[in-house]
């Protein structure tokens, strides 16, 4: 990826985790901002934060992504920035439950935030990268995309990603555009501490599994420098979306998932 010169990143999901990390480590390579996310006093702290620390341009628009109008807010946006270098859609949350048994209104939303929102941002910014023939995009998957497990449509929309991003990367054979999804697994992050994971314990994870958001975010920016559109941070989890995406090993790493994370039926 080029370094920054008066270069903007619009990045979703940016008031707390993976998003929030994105920003402080952009903002330290001097890119200019466009934050979104449903938080609005959380998202204010955080522009404020930068913009002190770092002297750069923050925008900041409050929205929650699974309401279309926001999502049409966001795009307004993005077209008045013709010139957006980054996009990281990482806005997500998930689901804790046996498909058939979720509240479906909260399963819509999901497709909403991670499929529908990607997808039109994706659509909104490649223009301008294609006519430039410069650019990333960033999707924030996840390891539940590779290996299924559990939460059947956080998983499946994760899946998605990972193969938009490859598919997308593809038809781009000869640009300097970058497509990456990102792979992490488990994260220190607010991600598990939502009502739908009451029931969910760090200590059932063995340490060993967990990684820091500065971890997987400078993995996902060091990897753009590279020709990977798979972007798994941590070596343990690299070896194992290797196996997962090997016909003849995938059963088994669901296997051994299964086994370590203490996978239990509810």
């Amino acid at each position: 990826m080029p370094e920054p010169s008066n270069k903007t990143a619009l990045i979703t999901g940016a008031s707390s985790g993976l998003g929030a990390e994105f920003a402080n480590q952009l903002a330290e390579k001097s890119y200019d901002l466009i934050l979104t996310a449903r938080r609005k006093e959380r998202l204010e702290k955080l522009g404020n934060s930068l913009q002190s620390k770092y002297k750069v341009k923050t925008i900041l628009i409050p929205a929650d992504l699974s309401n279309q109008p926001d999502i049409e807010q966001v795009i307004q946006e993005i077209r008045q920035k013709p010139n957006l270098e980054l996009l990281i859609n990482n806005a997500g949350f998930g689901l804790s439950g046996r498909f058939w048994k979720m509240d479906s209104d909260k399963e819509l939303a999901m497709l909403q935030v991670h499929i529908t929102a990607a997808v039109m941002f994706c659509r909104v910014v490649l223009p301008g990268m294609i006519s430039r023939n410069q650019g990333a995009i960033i999707k924030v998957a996840s390891m539940a995309g590779l290996i299924p497990i559990r939460s059947v449509l956080y998983g499946s929309s994760k899946a998605f990603l990972i193969i938009f991003s490859e598919s997308l990367q593809a038809e781009l054979p000869n640009s300097a555009i970058k497509v990456q999804a990102l792979c992490p697994g488990y994260t220190l992050t607010e991600f598990h501490d939502t009502p739908e994971y009451t029931r969910f314990s760090r200590e059932s994870v063995p340490q060993y599994l967990w990684m820091t958001s500065q971890q997987v975010v400078s993995e996902s920016l060091k990897s753009l420098h590279g020709n990977k559109v798979i972007c798994i941070p941590g070596r343990i989890y690299r070896f194992a979306g290797a196996l997962a995406r090997n016909s003849i090993t995938a059963g088994l790493i669901k296997t051994l998932a299964q086994l370590v994370l203490h996978w239990k039926k509810h």
